[in-house]
């Protein structure tokens, strides 16, 4: 391979792997400074120029101008024993100001004097050195890239496909990289395709030690936001604001909704006509039912809303500061209210942050004729 072909490839490597020419011909010049050392004992300062249109390499040797020689100094520890310091420059890499003077009579202290020493073998030699050097700074360089073009993808969902899976995890292809969906990141009750698009929520974005690593989750409260969010237009224009959603995966989820257009209806508006807006909502999470809960400024507004698919519900205000409330719902309501497993009095509580006492008609009127 010429010059101009191994550039071309250079350049063609920069623009397959979407990462910085820079940081390439950067690592390629340190790759070949070390390279030149090694192979030609060089003791001197090194520099290396490569010309980004020809491929030229050249190497120069420069040294540097003092005053006087830099052998280091000796100092001691807290026990007393000598310690050397090592100069910042080798001795072979300076060179005094009268010596320096005598070829370069303007010369000043700190300024170099360099002169080409690009052996003639020095390509070859010096290839499959840098080789593995490149290729690192290369894999680094690809990492950071892809953290970046995903660090604005956290808590956002992303469509990929299920490329593998191991015990614990499946492997999701994002374009240029594979997120992670643990098992136990899935919605319970599911079942995965190897093969098929699906729908993921990114939780978090970090370059680990092993390259980029994308985690994500379906179970995540922010799934359901999302999901929302890219079927409802309304909500992606601000007309419906999507006050907190709360989930028990699989089971059950609720949303509070709460329109800036009193024309509007937030729930109506995110089922749709005939159910036509929620309906991807509902095919994406399978058997786990969706509460549409309309906010309210009102808690006990709130919370009575939230009691959904409960009906008839009372409910009082008894510790405003400790957030407690009593929900009263008729004996019929009772299951309802409660939901399967507790499930739908947890997610009204952790929705509307209240602590939720349940108790039914016949029981208060019961306590009260004690």
């Amino acid at each position: 391979m010429n010059n101009k072909e191994f550039i071309k490839a250079l350049n063609n490597l920069v623009e397959e792997k979407n990462i910085s020419a820079d940081i390439v011909y950067e690592a390629l010049q340190v790759a070949l400074q070390t390279a030149y050392k090694k192979n030609f004992d060089s003791k001197t300062n090194v520099r290396v120029n490569i010309n980004r249109e020809t491929g030229d390499i050249k190497v120069f040797s420069y040294l540097v101008v003092v005053e006087a020689y830099d052998d280091g100094e000796e100092t001691t520890d807290e026990e007393g024993n000598i310690i050397k310091i090592e100069p910042k420059i080798n001795r072979d890499a300076q060179i005094l100001l009268e010596d320096a003077k005598k070829t370069h009579p303007n010369i000043e202290i700190g300024e170099t004097i360099e002169q080409e020493v690009t052996p003639a073998n020095f390509g070859r030699v010096a290839a499959g050195t840098a080789k593995q050097v490149v290729m690192q700074k290369i894999r680094e360089a690809e990492k950071a890239s892809i953290v970046e073009e995903f660090a604005d993808k956290e808590y956002e969902l992303m469509l990929g496909m299920v490329a593998m899976e191991d015990a614990n995890n499946y492997y999701i292809d994002l374009g240029r990289t594979r997120g992670v969906l643990p098992k136990a990141e899935t919605i319970p009750g599911e079942t995965i395709i190897m093969g098929s698009n699906i729908r993921v929520y990114v939780t978090k974005v970090e370059n680990g030690p092993k390259g980029p690593l994308i985690k994500l989750s379906r179970k995540h409260y922010g799934f359901i936001k999302r999901l929302f969010e890219h079927e409802i237009p309304e909500l992606a224009n601000g007309t419906i604001l999507l006050q907190a959603a709360v989930r028990e995966p699989g089971i059950r989820s609720k949303v509070a909704l709460y329109s800036t257009n009193e024309k509007i209806d937030p729930i109506g508006a995110c089922i749709g006509e005939k159910g036509s807006r929620i309906a991807g909502i509902l095919k994406e999470l399978g058997a786990e039912r969706i509460d549409l809960v309309l906010y309210s400024t009102d808690p006990a507004e709130y919370i009575k809303n939230a009691m959904v698919p409960a009906k008839d519900v009372i409910v009082s205000i008894t510790d405003e500061v400790k957030k407690e409330a009593l929900v009263v719902v008729p004996e019929a309501n009772l299951s309802l209210a409660i939901g399967k497993k507790g499930s739908n009095i947890k997610l009204a509580s952790r929705l509307t942050k209240y602590h939720l006492e349940v108790k039914t008609m016949e029981e208060i009127n019961k306590s009260g004729n004690r």
